[in-house]
């Protein structure tokens, strides 16, 4: 009996890692509101932690050898249109639903006391976002992909919009609006490709089509739409520093962390299979575009006040370098573009929840509000210098590894894109420095800053998972570069055979 709930747990391991999180939402907002919000608190950290624990389940049954989808399942939804709830996950998407389900899991505690106005509905809307995008990450049919892509923007749109700062509906407004647009394109590609494959939705069934190459430019142009946007790339990353600005602490954690990660996964699982002979003819343009965002955004994160504004655009500066790795076609670069993809969700949501841990205390983000804070916030000073040296790419941190791999396949491209690309050891190191200085050290600044009482317990726990998993990436890169090698693999060989 323990054997068949065994096989029947391993044969819905995903659809259990997708719903259950979604059925802790619905029983959350069902707990009676703020009357009863330390009901709503535990409901959610069980269901979190539940999700968590399950999902490393999809790590320790992973085969790592195997390039293929695991973890399958298809059944019927929609039998007329031959839409089916296919689930599938490789050595790509597998780190980022373990991605997703920690920070989840991390935000809901991060969040335990801080939020006191709609606690229920606050954490409902994590936890059901929490499984629309491990629902993303696991899509193999294209319809169930777009519902599940466009579901999620619906609690991310509510989190900015009800919790959010004094320009929240702006900045909701404005992030919903990039993103629908975009991905209406991807929708009308979505349905060629249909037709194209003698009507399959299936995203497997997409990548061995054959398509002619302007047909390829077209579909790659409207896929591009979608992910470039969510990534954000330059010039269409406008929405993020004022989503970030306005988010509370735990919505900018999961925009930086797992929502940005999204576009780039998104270019993996369908631009560059699907259309390989335009990703190669148009990888000049995104090589560009990537090392603007590496260079020019971090200078303006240079002039920033805001620390929160800091961070979101040395999130899209960081972004650039996945991009980057992703379309020179190198296996050390796609590779090193996973894993920063892996490490910036760590290293970020660690930033924003440090943010938050000042915001909370003061209610001020501005750069000037603070000095000294070492002086009476030690322990956290030291996490925040800790986190602040491994968004810089200090080695030894997770920031080093991912950026060391795209730079050593960019040289192998093209020297002068690893050349350009390096810069950001520099101007990383220059803008979080500059933050670090003023906002940490230095004589005690002000009556606030003196007043300020260091972390407590649960911060402390948050805090230092974060770090825990930010060294261990660093010092021990090989379990996520084992995961991801052979999907990668497969990926560059689908890639060089040409459909045309």
């Amino acid at each position: 009996m323990a054997a068949l709930g065994m096989t029947v747990l391993d044969q819905h391991t995903l659809s259990l890692v997708i719903w259950l999180p979604v059925l802790g939402g619905v029983l959350v907002l069902a707990s009676g509101g703020d009357r009863n919000a330390p009901v709503a608190r535990k409901l959610a950290l069980g269901f979190s932690l539940a999700t968590f624990v399950l999902s490393l389940s999809l790590y320790t049954g992973f085969d790592v050898s195997k390039s293929s989808m695991q973890f399958i399942e298809h059944y019927n939804w929609v039998g007329a249109l031959n839409i089916y709830y296919h689930l599938g996950i490789d050595g790509i998407s597998m780190p980022l639903i373990l991605l997703t389900s920690l920070l989840t899991l991390i935000v809901i505690i991060a969040g335990w006391e801080v939020i006191q106005d709609r606690v229920a509905q606050y954490l409902a809307a994590f936890l059901i976002m929490e499984g629309l995008m491990i629902g993303v990450f696991s899509a193999l049919d294209a319809i169930l992909f777009y519902v599940f892509w466009e579901a999620m923007l619906i609690p991310m749109f509510l989190i900015i919009g009800i919790w959010g700062g004094p320009n929240r509906v702006y900045a909701a407004v404005k992030f919903f609006l990039y993103t629908l647009l975009g991905s209406l394109l991807m929708l009308v590609a979505i349905v060629y490709l249909y037709f194209a494959t003698g009507q399959s939705f299936s995203i497997l069934d997409f990548h061995t089509v054959p398509l002619g190459y302007s047909v390829q430019v077209y579909l790659f142009l409207a896929f591009f739409a979608a992910f470039a946007v969510k990534v954000p790339m330059f010039p269409v990353h406008t929405w993020l520093p004022d989503a970030h600005v306005e988010a509370p602490t735990g919505g900018s954690v999961i925009l930086a962390a797992i929502t940005l990660k999204m576009g780039a996964y998104g270019f993996l699982r369908f631009s560059i299979p699907i259309a390989p002979d335009a990703a190669h003819h148009l990888a000049g343009v995104i090589i560009g575009l990537s090392l603007v965002a590496v260079v020019y955004i971090a200078l303006v994160a240079l002039v920033q006040r805001d620390m929160k504004k800091l961070i979101a655009y040395s999130s899209i500066s960081h972004m650039g370098f996945v991009t980057l790795g992703l379309f020179i076609f190198d296996t050390q670069g796609m590779e090193g573009a996973i894993v920063q993809m892996i490490s910036h969700g760590f290293v970020s949501g660690a930033l924003f929840l440090c943010v938050g841990v000042l915001y909370d205390r003061v209610h001020s983000r501005e750069i000037s509000s603070y000095g000294g804070v070492v002086n009476t916030m030690p322990v956290f000073a030291a996490f925040f210098v800790f986190f602040a040296m491994a968004n810089a790419g200090l080695p030894g941190t997770s920031g080093f590894v991912g950026e060391f791999l795209v730079i050593l396949g960019s040289f192998r491209t093209n020297g002068w894109f690893a050349v350009v690309a390096g810069t950001t050891l520099v101007l990383g190191a220059a803008y979080t420095l500059w933050m670090v200085k003023r906002v940490v050290f230095g004589p005690v600044a002000n009556d606030n800053v003196k007043a300020l009482l260091d972390i407590k317990g649960r911060e402390k726990v948050v805090l230092a998972t974060l770090a825990a998993c930010v060294l261990a990436l660093g010092v021990f890169p090989l379990p996520l570069l084992e995961v991801v090698h052979a999907s990668v693999e497969n990926l560059l060989q689908h890639a060089a055979q040409t459909k045309l």
